[in-house]
């Protein structure tokens, strides 16, 4: 005959934990599935953390220049609030890189002085163009990163970036102030692609 050997108490006691375990296990991971599902901002391609903290803290308010000479200057690491102008009323410090939208377009202007070159981060809160602008020329992009349905940034732009004076330019959107903050990218980041000239930065 066949003999039938019953489970033990404690047998079955650690039975019953490792079902729990592994039903826990499999609903947090659910759940964090979820979460980063409902959360637009978890898209971006890159480790944009700094980046997120500083959209998370307070802005400060500026108004955005429209020419070179009535930019305020801004300073790495801060997050801004800046208030643009009509488009047409903006003179540029280089003709934009992208065809721009003018019907309702609103524009503007930052400068910055960096006191070392490197691989620097423009995010932005809304689907601005933006160019960066050194000795009279266009400077551009190594890549860029975005998040549909995120403002907290909306896109982030990289560039390889020499030290002195850079003139940032906004153009190309309907919204009449965005909040914008500039970054040295991660030590990660530092072997950057080439640059490139994409229409969609």
């Amino acid at each position: 005959m066949t003999e039938h050997r019953r489970i033990g108490p404690r047998l079955l006691v650690s039975l019953r934990r490792l079902l729990v375990a592994a039903l826990t296990v499999a609903w947090l991971a659910a759940f964090s599935r979820g979460v980063l599902a409902d959360d637009p901002c978890a898209a971006f391609a890159w480790n944009v953390k700094q980046e997120r903290a500083l959209f998370a803290g307070p802005a400060r308010e500026e108004h955005a220049g429209k020419t070179a000479a009535s930019a305020p200057p801004i300073v790495v690491n801060r997050l801004y609030r800046l208030a643009l102008a009509p488009q047409e009323s903006v003179s540029f410090a280089a003709q934009p890189g992208k065809k721009a939208l003018t019907d309702g377009a609103y524009a503007g202007l930052v400068k910055l002085h960096l006191a070392r070159g490197g691989l620097y981060r423009v995010s932005l809160s809304q689907p601005f163009w933006v160019d960066l602008v050194q000795d009279g020329h266009l400077v551009a992009s190594s890549d860029f990163t975005g998040a549909r349905g995120c403002n907290a940034p909306h896109k982030i732009v990289q560039y390889q970036l020499a030290p002195g004076d850079v003139v940032l330019q906004l153009s190309a959107d309907v919204s009449p102030q965005v909040e914008l903050a500039v970054t040295r990218a991660p030590q990660a980041a530092a072997a950057a692609p080439e640059p490139r000239s994409d229409a969609e930065h």
